[in-house]
């Protein structure tokens, strides 16, 4: 039998084991059986059942180096980190998140709910399910878990203790690098399509004006710790079913700016939408799946500046934060650096080293050429305009300008 005092990389049977001896979860005569189910870049995923009663937990094991390339190491601190935000997340925004039930630090593992009732919402929006309740259920875990965590909330000593808690150095550099460097030159790195580099050199990679703003932009990301934000929002860190959300994978949290959660959730919609532009068959199913997203998308725009206004109504507690017009400056501040974030992450998902589905899976290798292309006018619109888009119809008008070019 496996003795669990010192670390090692666990395999299936490992977890088994370890479910049955360093948990009180199961009855002592459970048959247990077990599933790795991680298709991440980063992590070991087991699922651990017992047949019988019904009954299953996740545990979430972190490795040395990252599954997407053994040349990325990673502290296995980031379970630590993960476990300590879920935590967080689920207070500030009750039934957002799984439910953590341990930590071990000496397996770099946690032990969560099970959220097998649920699918990942990336794999769900390239089956072209919609999710009526989305856009309420994420707004609410925006403006709750990004403005309660904030200096407008919270008293700064204990904020700043959080910002110690939960600096992250290896994961935020793996973001300093994937998201605002790599892309925007010809990195050896770099996983670029074949049809698109020719593009990319051209609209990106010689536009001195565009690497100008991504560096103003990396910087402000390596320095503005405003929020405790999850880091990786994505739609394949979302588990949805019709009257559920739940965020999950938050091992690239730290402090960083509000907006880079809002700007990664709005990407990875859009990468739903030039999707099904691409795939879906003209008619009425292909016209609703189109609308949905799109009110999707400016719904999280504007429900989420509602909910936020709201909040800081309620909530604020810093003197200064209660001065006309402060509000509206803060607001619009992360407002713009959603927009930055929403193209960054629509060109990193491209250019770079991690791609998304929603694009690499259409066939066609024009029609995927085309989509890339829409991605990336895209993404360096909302980088370079990024201080007009302040409304979710402003989004709206520059994807269909999108379309019209390339799809």
């Amino acid at each position: 039998m496996r003795d669990f005092s010192t670390y090692f990389t666990m395999k299936e049977s490992d977890a088994i084991t370890y479910a049955a001896t360093q948990l009180d979860m199961f009855d002592p005569d459970a048959d247990l059986v077990c599933t790795e189910i991680g298709d991440g870049n980063l992590n070991f995923v087991f699922r651990v059942q017992d047949p019988k009663s019904g009954k299953s937990i996740i545990v979430k094991q972190a490795g040395p180096v990252a599954r997407i390339s053994s040349d990325i190491e990673v502290s296995t601190d980031r379970n630590r980190i993960e476990s300590e935000i879920l935590a967080i997340q689920y207070e500030l925004a009750p039934g957002s998140v799984p439910q953590i039930y341990k930590f071990d630090s000496v397996m770099n593992c946690c032990v969560m709910e099970d959220l097998s009732d649920h699918i990942i919402m990336r794999e769900a929006l390239m089956e072209h399910k919609q999710f009526p309740l989305f856009a309420d259920h994420m707004t609410t875990f925006l403006a709750s878990t990004l403005l309660l965590t904030s200096d407008v909330v919270m008293n700064h000593k204990e904020k700043k203790d959080l910002v110690k808690r939960f600096i992250n150095q290896d994961l935020c550099e793996i973001t300093e690098d994937l998201v605002y460097t790599e892309p925007f030159y010809d990195c050896p790195r770099n996983d670029v399509f074949g049809p698109t580099r020719v593009f990319a050199q051209e609209h990106l990679w010689d536009d001195e004006a565009l690497l100008l703003e991504t560096a103003k932009l990396k910087f402000e990301f390596m320095t503005h710790a405003q929020s405790l934000i999850h880091g990786d929002l994505h739609t394949g860190s979302i588990f949805v079913k019709g009257d559920s959300t739940k965020i999950f994978d938050p091992e690239f949290a730290f402090y960083g700016p509000a907006g880079y959660d809002i700007g990664n959730v709005i990407a990875n919609l859009i990468f739903a939408y030039i999707n099904a532009e691409m795939t879906m068959g003209a008619g009425a199913a292909k016209e609703k799946h189109i609308a949905w997203l799109l009110s999707t998308i400016q719904s999280i725009i504007d429900l989420f500046q509602e909910k936020w206004n709201k909040l800081w109504d309620e909530k604020a507690t810093d003197r200064v934060a209660h001065y006309p017009g402060f509000k509206s400056f803060y607001l619009s501040n992360v407002l713009k650096d959603t927009a930055a974030v929403a193209g960054l992450e629509l060109i990193r998902r491209t250019l770079g080293l991690a791609h998304v589905k929603d694009v690499t899976s259409i066939a066609d290798e024009v029609k995927r050429a085309e989509a890339e292309k829409f991605c990336l006018i895209v993404g360096k619109r909302f980088i370079m305009e990024r201080e007009q888009l302040a409304t979710g119809a402003k989004y709206l008008e520059i994807l269909k300008e999108g379309v019209q070019q390339h799809a």
